[in-house]
């Protein structure tokens, strides 16, 4: 059955709604259609969070930069049509309020918003880089989303702070990761959990297909599963690929509101990540599926709970932060989010209509009319969003929650963090005694470690703080070591310091000839840099080349025997965007799924290669398995098919042969 966190109507209430339906269509005297407005906004329709009146509402304060006028956003957003859960909680306010200039400053307070993931692809790259300006002159950060970003932007007061890698690794390149200050793996979403993301094919210009290393005017859909996460222990070593990637940067992980989450961030923070992001069922790109806008995901205030109370019960509040996200627009909302028990929150429909959206729906059509969301040149003409305007927002935002903790007689939000004595339930038809129950006594609040980090020393360390003098001097060097099983993610840390000291240019080729011996863990080669070659003398586990984007990586027996040995398991090159792949014997299933630029050359490949792929060239002259090609959408594969099947194990749905070539013969 269906988890009921929250009691409701009985079944006098139920009746009672049943009938009065009924009255309403066999009643009236003059029957008339329902106007609907349930997927947009109609007059008389289906109330709307950010209904027209409201979105007006919060313009009119960015025209007028009167603080008056964004209080009155504030009270119409909050009050006039309770939609939320948090709508059904206030504050308890202080006998005594104490002065707002004993309050901490604004900056603390803007150093905890974040802005959603939002695609360059979904938006169009002025309305991403005004959100980025704005939050970097505020001291905030916002979040490229799952589109990468353009290299020009690394590094300066245009990068994106936090930088999310989904399950379509959309331009995850080493440089990508290194200019994060965040790095967010995106496990699900509100409006679409469990479903990759979609970008329709009309907004792919020339200029985002480059940057997602894709094909012009095709559709780009994201997996539905990340492939290298099918297990706690998956995402695990994905967070220890991100860490030896970025040394600097916190690793979050993405959660949608749902029963059950707080067993899963628990689970998350004992697999090392430094911050859980609880995202609520609001929100989300305007592609999303209607079926997942509305019926997917739960709302964020029990997400929270569930995910706050079972960290504390486990000993693990401490070590992680818990960010927010799913409808916030005011500082109420920050308040109530904080008492619940989160220390960061992000705000994305709002931010878009600080920039000028104004909710028209259209986002999935390239045809928005302010600018904000389409490809379109002559629409991106028309947007007026500044750094200043998304400011002003977010400064009021951060205004407003100071006079609260005033009136509330607090002087930071670390005072409020978990404290749900500090609720007041308002009456209505739900029963919300379950924040009133309080958390776990004793138990830390909110985080204390600096980070989260799994205090083992690697092969991979030591190797990038041997060779990280070589790499920012581009002098060639020679090295030899022995590998084995529980030496992981070797390599990512060279890349590192590659993409920091010389961005996406890398090295010159064969810089570093690094040459192994032994049976290499999981995750070798991820993330590998230009200039970089790897040569390995046995055998590897699974996730070769993750995001591999320049120089070679080379796999040989310790005999050779023939070209049956398996020397590589599953989900090789997922996500590369360069580089060449030399593995003298077979791998596993889901090779090259979501390749866009990598070379490679294999004597055998399992079920589901190539899925996905949308750029590179790979020749295989082994075995092969079912699903040859699912989703391919470009790139080029060369089979040699000594049985003459191959045709049967291609998957033909996205007209994939065309390019998938049989040695001697294409098939048509």
């Amino acid at each position: 059955g269906t988890p009921v966190t929250l009691e409701a109507d009985g079944i006098e209430q139920i009746e009672e709604s049943i009938i009065k339906r009924h009255d309403f269509a066999f009643n009236s005297e003059k029957p008339t259609l329902d106007y609907g407005g349930d997927l947009k906004f109609r007059k008389g329709g289906v109330y709307h969070a950010w209904s027209p009146h409201v979105v007006r509402a919060l313009h009119k304060y960015l025209e007028t930069l009167d603080y008056n006028d964004y209080l009155e956003f504030s009270k119409i957003a909050n009050e006039e049509h309770p939609t939320f859960i948090h709508h059904l909680l206030d504050y308890k306010k202080a006998k005594s309020p104490i002065p707002i200039e004993e309050v901490e400053p604004e900056e603390e307070i803007l150093k905890r918003f974040v802005t959603g993931a939002m695609s360059l692809g979904a938006l169009s790259p002025e309305a991403h880089e005004v959100l980025a300006l704005a939050t970097n002159m505020l001291g905030m950060k916002s979040n490229s989303g799952e589109g990468g970003e353009d290299p020009e932007r690394y590094f300066t007061e245009k990068n994106s702070a936090i930088k999310q890698v989904a399950s379509g690794r959309f331009g995850v390149t080493p440089t990508y990761l290194a200019s994060a200050t965040d790095i967010e793996i995106k496990i699900a979403q509100g409006a679409k959990p469990g479903e990759g993301g979609q970008l329709p094919g009309k907004k792919v210009s020339h200029y985002i297909a480059k940057i997602r290393y894709a094909q012009e005017g095709i559709t780009l859909i994201s997996p539905p599963p990340h492939h290298d996460i099918y297990s706690i222990e998956d995402l695990a070593q994905l967070i220890n690929d991100l860490k030896k990637a970025n040394p600097k940067a916190r690793i979050s992980v993405k959660l949608v509101s749902e029963s059950g989450i707080g067993t899963i961030a628990s689970g998350v923070a004992k697999a090392y990540a430094d911050i859980i992001q609880v995202s609520g069922t609001e929100g989300g790109t305007g592609a999303s599926p209607i079926s997942s806008i509305k019926n997917a995901g739960n709302y964020w205030e029990i997400g929270l709970y569930d995910t706050v109370k079972t960290l504390m019960e486990n000993g693990l509040r401490d070590r992680v932060s818990v960010r927010v996200d799913g409808g916030f627009r005011t500082g109420k909302d920050v308040i109530i989010g904080a008492i619940l028990g989160a220390e960061e929150f992000g705000f994305g429909t709002a931010a878009m209509i600080a920039e000028g959206c104004v909710m028209a729906r259209q986002c999935h059509l390239n045809t928005c009319p302010t600018g904000v969301a389409t490809q379109d040149a002559k629409l991106r003409a028309k947007f007026s969003g500044t750094k200043e305007g998304v400011a002003a927002y977010f400064r009021a935002l951060a205004k407003e929650v100071r006079e609260i903790l005033a009136s509330m007689g607090y002087r930071s939000l670390n005072d409020i963090i978990g404290r749900l004595e500090l609720l007041e339930p308002k009456p209505s038809r739900l029963k919300l005694d379950i924040f009133t129950k309080g958390y776990p006594k004793d138990a830390p609040r909110f985080r204390t470690f600096e980070r989260n980090d799994n205090p083992e020393k690697s092969l991979n360390d030591f190797i990038a703080q041997e060779l990280e003098e070589f790499i920012k001097s581009q002098t060639p060097v020679e090295k030899h070591y022995k590998i084995t099983n529980i030496d992981r993610s070797v390599g990512a840390t060279i890349s590192y310091y590659t993409a920091i000291y010389h961005k996406d240019k890398g090295l010159p080729p064969n810089t570093l000839n690094l040459y192994f011996e032994g049976v290499a863990g999981q995750s070798f080669g991820a993330f590998n840099h230009k200039g970089i070659n790897l040569f390995l003398k046995g055998m590897a586990n699974d996730y070769v080349g993750k995001g591999m984007h320049g120089g070679i990586i080379s796999i040989r027996p310790f005999e050779y025997i023939d070209n049956s040995l398996v020397l590589a398991g599953n989900t090789i090159l997922y996500g590369a965007t360069g580089g060449e792949l030399y593995i003298a014997g077979s791998v596993g299933e889901r090779f090259a799924v979501r390749n866009s630029g990598a070379k490679a050359v294999v004597e055998g490949v399992g079920h589901h290669a190539l899925e996905y792929m949308t750029g590179g060239v790979v020749l295989n002259i082994g075995d092969f398995g079912y699903n040859v090609g699912a989703g391919m959408t470009g790139g080029m594969a060369y089979f040699y098919d000594k049985e003459g099947v191959l045709e049967k194990h291609i998957n033909t749905s996205y007209k994939t042969y065309k390019h998938i070539l049989r040695i001697g013969a294409r098939y048509s």
